[in-house]
């Protein structure tokens, strides 16, 4: 892999210093989440771990025994929260989904091998309350914007018996990744969040969904905003090169977006965002 300086993986991985009206795009996504939360039905905070941080929203559904949609929030394992993201749930009921949204311990409380293992046992804790929920645990796809693309690849290759021997292997049976990064040593040479992070070397490979044995299961699709880095944009492409096509079906940049704006996606029916989560519902 090509090295280069410290200043340009700063300039490539800082996405709220390359756009600029990113307090925008977080202030809305806080605005527009409350007005989500003050309109649905469900369940907030529901403890899934020991810690405080292992919580989740589950929110109802419009019909029973309906397909789960994990969403996964982003903000480099370090920052912002699933009430953040309350308003991609109005879309995901629209589309006959029951959403859980997921919260987990944040760098630098914990490095992010521990985060991938709180997910993990996010989605056995999904699994097992399914029924009762009123989704269906055949049926639990996962998506994921930014670091929570990063997490929803991972959950993707997650080796699920070894967790526990009654999961099923296919547990997730498929993934979006939105602005996702899917190898770690990059982001390790990034020193405005490594000091966060802590990331070693060991660290990166073992936490990079792109280095890990390609899943046997299901299907991950990989979107970005075409005004996004290069870096990002590589990243976005990289599952495909590794996994190849057939388990990453689409690497596609969508145009017009960044970083940010593309999770204004969840509020436009015809976007690229929902097609792909409502084919993800319907395979």
């Amino acid at each position: 892999m090509t090295t280069h300086s410290p200043d340009w993986y700063n300039e490539q991985y800082n996405n709220r210093a390359r756009v600029r009206d990113c307090q925008t795009h977080l202030q809305n996504w806080a605005e527009w989440s409350a007005i989500s939360r003050m309109h649905l039905r469900g369940q907030i905070d529901v403890a899934y771990g020991p810690t405080a941080g292992q919580t989740l929203d589950v929110f109802s559904a419009n019909r029973s025994h309906a397909p789960i949609v994990v969403f996964i929030h982003g903000g480099y394992w370090r920052s912002l929260d699933k009430s953040d993201h309350s308003f991609v749930a109005p879309a995901l009921i629209d589309a006959g989904a029951l959403p859980v949204l997921l919260n987990y311990d944040l760098a630098p409380k914990v490095r992010i091998s521990e985060i991938c293992v709180q997910m993990v046992r996010a989605l056995d804790w999904v699994w097992r309350q399914a029924t009762s929920l009123g989704g269906d645990p055949h049926r639990i796809h996962v998506l994921g914007h930014s670091a929570g693309g990063h997490l929803a690849a991972m959950l993707m290759a997650a080796q699920w018996r070894r967790y526990a021997p009654d999961l099923p292997q296919d547990l997730v049976k498929s993934a979006l990744s939105i602005s996702g990064v899917h190898e770690l040593e990059s982001v390790r040479q990034a020193a405005f969040v490594q000091g966060d992070l802590r990331l070693t070397a060991a660290e990166a490979i073992q936490c990079s969904p792109a280095w890990m044995p390609r899943p046997t299961h299901g299907t991950i699709h990989c979107v970005a905003g075409g005004l996004e880095s290069p870096e990002f944009l590589r990243q976005n492409a990289l599952l495909q090169d590794s996994w190849g096509s057939k388990v990453v079906p689409t690497a596609q940049a969508l145009a017009g977006e960044d970083h940010f704006s593309i999770l204004g996606q969840f509020r436009h029916w015809d976007s690229r965002v929902m097609q792909l989560v409502r084919q993800m519902l319907t395979a």
